[in-house]
This record gives C-alpha cells, sequence and structure tokens, in this order.
C-alpha cells in the first residue's frame, strides 16, 4: 500500500539540493486506469501498477530489464515523463522526494512523502517551504500528467 501526500513548493525556498541524493527517472504510461507505468531510475527498470485512489493506493513494482524497458517504452501513452527526484531527510525519519520535472512539465516542482499509516498522513506538517496540498488533485498525478491535459502550470 502506497500512503503518500502531494505539495507545490515555492520555488525560491527550497533549500540547497547539492548534498541530497537523486535519481534521474523517465517514465512513461501504458495504460492509465488502471495505472500500468514503465519506469527508467538511473539504471534500474521497473513495471508498476497502480491502483485507484488519492492519498492510499495498491502499488506493485516488478523488475525489468533494460531491454524489455526500451521495447516497452515507444509503446507508452502520450507524454514520456522526465524529471530529477532529490531524496531529502525529513522530520521523523520521513523522506521528501523533490521531483523537478524536465520537458513539457519545466518548471514544475512537486514534494511528496510517504508515510506508514492514513491517520500519520492525515496529522503531517508540512515545512513552510510547501504551498497548496495537493494530494486529491488528479491533475497532479503523473499518470494523467502523461496525457498532457492535466498539470498547465
Amino acid at each position: 500500500m502506497e500512503i503518500e501526500r502531494k505539495f507545490l513548493v515555492k520555488k525560491e525556498e527550497i533549500p540547497s539540493l547539492s548534498s541530497y541524493p537523486f535519481h534521474e527517472i523517465e517514465q512513461g504510461y501504458l495504460c492509465t486506469s488502471p495505472v500500468v507505468r514503465i519506469r527508467r531510475q538511473d539504471e534500474e527498470y521497473y513495471l508498476t501498477y497502480k491502483s485507484a485512489g488519492l492519498l492510499a493506493r495498491e502499488e506493485y513494482n516488478l523488475p525489468l530489464t533494460r531491454e524489455a524497458y526500451e521495447h516497452l517504452r515507444p509503446k507508452a501513452d502520450g507524454i514520456v515523463i522526465s524529471k530529477t527526484r532529490y531524496l531529502i531527510p525529513e522530520k521523523e525519519g520521513l523522506t521528501i522526494e523533490l521531483d523537478i520535472f524536465h520537458g513539457e512539465y519545466e518548471g514544475l516542482l512537486l514534494a511528496e512523502v510517504e508515510f506508514s499509516s492514513e491517520e500519520e498522513a492525515h496529522s503531517y506538517q508540512p515545512p513552510a517551504w510547501f504551498l497548496e496540498d495537493v494530494t486529491y488533485s488528479p491533475r497532479y498525478h503523473n499518470s494523467n500528467m502523461s496525457k498532457g491535459t492535466a498539470y498547465t502550470g
């Protein structure tokens, strides 16, 4: 079960990112209902299934070979999303995953925080550099963004 909240962030107040680990991510969607996604994260490759839901949903990741990923990539519908994901330590052992988008969504920054329970997610107090909580806004789901009809800046 994936339980996460998602936030827009204040670009000018993001902490310096030079000391944080990061991943280069590319992902495409073979299906958006239910979500079936392929992802390259650095040199690792995955096929992911996600059930319906906004705050909490089932998620299953299966490893892919590079060859399988490259075979499936042209079959992705819509926009293949590209982003850099920084991993920023947060209070209480949590991690902020800060996504800085490239390509069609250049300039979009989203922060996600994953939780072990819905109660923990609801009680979370975000840092001051977070803006609007967009957890319940489908327009910021990457699967919807891949259609080119969700986020408009």
